[in-house]
C-alpha cells in the first residue's frame, strides 16, 4: 500500500532520509520523493533540472500500517499522515496506478513534448501521453504544464516539465 505524510516545504528530502534510517525495514518497503524534470535556459542552452513533483509530501509503501504508524512517531518535523480523521488510509489502486502511469515508480518524470492543435495539446512523447486531461495550463515560456490531480479525496495541482516542440493551425474547410 501507498501512503502520503505531510511535511513542511523544503523539508522533504530531510524527513525521507529519517523514515529510512529510522523506520525498520520490513515496516518500510520504500520511502520516496517524486520529481519532474524541467527544461530551463541559462548560459545560453537549455538544462534540464529536477524539482519536486508534490511539494510538502513524502510517499511511503508499506504493508504494516500500524506499525508504520507507530515508528513515524519518531521522525521529527513530520506533519501527519493523510488520510481521514484519525484513520490512516492508503492511496486508492487507481492513484497508484496514475502516479505509476506519470512515472512514479522511477521517481522522476521525464519532460513530455506535445504540439499545440488549436487551442488544445497533444502529448506525442513523454509520461503526460493519454493524461491531457489533466493539463489544466501550459506556459510554453517556461516549458512546463499545470497539472489537477485528484489524490485521497481532493484536487492537487502541481507542474511538470512540458515541451510544445510545434504549434499547428486548424484548418477550416
Amino acid at each position: 500500500m501507498w501512503y502520503v505524510i505531510q511535511v513542511k516545504g523544503g523539508t522533504e528530502e530531510n524527513i525521507r532520509q529519517q523514515c529510512q534510517s529510522t523506520i525498520s525495514s520490513p515496516v518500510l518497503e520504500k520511502c520516496f520523493i517524486p520529481y519532474y524534470e524541467q527544461l530551463k535556459r541559462y548560459q545560453g542552452k537549455w538544462n534540464k533540472e529536477k524539482k519536486i513533483l508534490f511539494p510538502g509530501y513524502v510517499f511511503m509503501v508499506s504493508d504494516e500500517v500500524e506499525e508504520l504508524y507507530f515508528e513515524l512517531k519518531n521522525v521529527i518535523g513530520l506533519t501527519k499522515i493523510l488520510g481521514a480523521g484519525n484513520e490512516v488510509i492508503p492511496l486508492s489502486q487507481e492513484e497508484v496506478e496514475f502516479l505509476r502511469q506519470l512515472g512514479c515508480d522511477e521517481q522522476v518524470l521525464q519532460v513530455s513534448e506535445g504540439v499545440m492543435e488549436g487551442g488544445n495539446v497533444v502529448v506525442t512523447r513523454g509520461p503526460l501521453q493519454g493524461l491531457e486531461g489533466c493539463i489544466k495550463k501550459i506556459d510554453r515560456h517556461k516549458r512546463v504544464a499545470y497539472l489537477g490531480i485528484e489524490m485521497m479525496g481532493r484536487l492537487v495541482e502541481t507542474q511538470v516539465g512540458l515541451e510544445i516542440v510545434e504549434k499547428k493551425q486548424q484548418v477550416n474547410e
